[in-house]
């Protein structure tokens, strides 16, 4: 007999990378007793980071081991690439930038995979869910710059003249295409909606060094190979209207070849019925407020899988709510 599915929430799997801190906490997430933790994987399948099923009667399965179960029931047909291929299509994770990541890029598909073994690029896509005042983001890079000047810059470890600095407030979203130069800058925590990678060209890292004591590795010959010199200044995007109606307001904030993702606000009362009707998974995740998805009540900040072959579903605020949804379109 075949099991029932229904909305999976999972163990998250915590990263210690040396920018992060203990600023995860404040969205009631229970880290550690000790230590920085720079990210929470949240819902992942990548050989970097699996997390587990921790409700429900999958309990205790991880999340490649679901897919290998259920195949396309769970990631939809959308996604049979991703399943032909053994790969789960996203990755969901929050970051704790205490400190900024280093300045890099990532490749697109064709790239990783010609050159990284079996790894896909990284499409990503930010929500800022808390920014200290004044924080910034890079993000591409300043009118002028070209490939030579860029790697002078590099070589002369003076490469401020060529990053775009782009101020951010709570509540902003960046779309964030392969190819784009980009760093996290300190005092920002971000929900990333991202294509199931881990690849990153390091291009500067600050002049600091690892808990290793030595610097760590910077990319860039491959760097420069994927960095897209055409981005110039970008700025951020307001979200696109979906609709506003019966206490739910839809918008679409990033949709690419990868994913698209939506902030639904809800007013307390407010039910949003979907169907998931095999095409695609959806996930959604409550990043202010309280809601709850069929029988599942989920607190900010808090995340959950919806199986592409789950039939119909409801979003119930239960007081007023900003959620995340993102899906796979044909």
């Amino acid at each position: 007999m075949t099991k029932k599915l229904y909305p999976l929430t999972f163990t998250p799997v915590f990263k210690d990378y040396i920018w992060g801190g203990r600023n995860l906490e404040k969205l009631g997430r229970e880290l550690p007793a000790v230590g920085i933790i720079a990210e929470s994987w949240d819902i992942a399948a990548h050989k970097d980071g699996i997390s587990t099923v921790n409700n429900g009667h999958f309990a205790g399965y991880t999340l490649v081991e679901l897919q290998d179960e259920l195949g396309l029931d769970l990631i939809g047909s959308n996604n049979l690439w991703a399943q032909e291929h053994g790969k789960f299509p996203l990755l969901i994770k929050l970051l704790d930038a205490n400190r900024a990541l280093s300045v890099q890029v990532h490749p697109n598909d064709e790239y990783a995979l010609a050159n990284e073994g079996n790894e896909l690029g990284k499409t990503e896509m930010w929500v800022v869910l808390h920014a200290k005042e004044g924080a910034e983001l890079i993000v591409g890079v300043k009118a002028g710059t070209t490939p030579p000047k860029f790697r002078a810059g590099i070589e002369n470890e003076n490469l401020e003249p060529y990053l775009h600095h782009l101020p951010v407030k709570t509540g902003d979203h960046v779309c964030v295409p392969t190819g784009t130069l980009h760093a996290i800058m300190e005092g920002i925590i971000i929900a990333e909606i991202q294509q199931n990678s881990n690849t990153t060209y390091r291009v500067y890292d600050w002049n600091r060094v690892g808990t290793d004591g030595n610097p760590r590795p910077l990319h860039v010959d491959k760097a420069l190979d994927v960095i897209n010199f055409e981005q110039v200044e970008p700025s951020i995007s307001p979200p696109t209207l979906i609709s506003d109606a019966d206490g739910i307001r839809r918008s679409t904030l990033c949709a690419n070849a990868y994913f698209v993702t939506e902030k639904v606000e809800m007013d307390a009362g407010a039910n949003y019925h979907g169907l998931c009707s095999g095409e695609t998974l959806e996930i959604w995740g409550v990043i202010e407020g309280q809601a709850s998805i069929n029988d599942l009540k989920l607190d900010a900040v808090q995340f959950t899988l919806l199986p592409a072959a789950l039939g119909a579903f409801s979003v119930l605020a239960e007081q007023d709510s900003v959620l995340l949804r993102s899906y796979v379109r044909s």
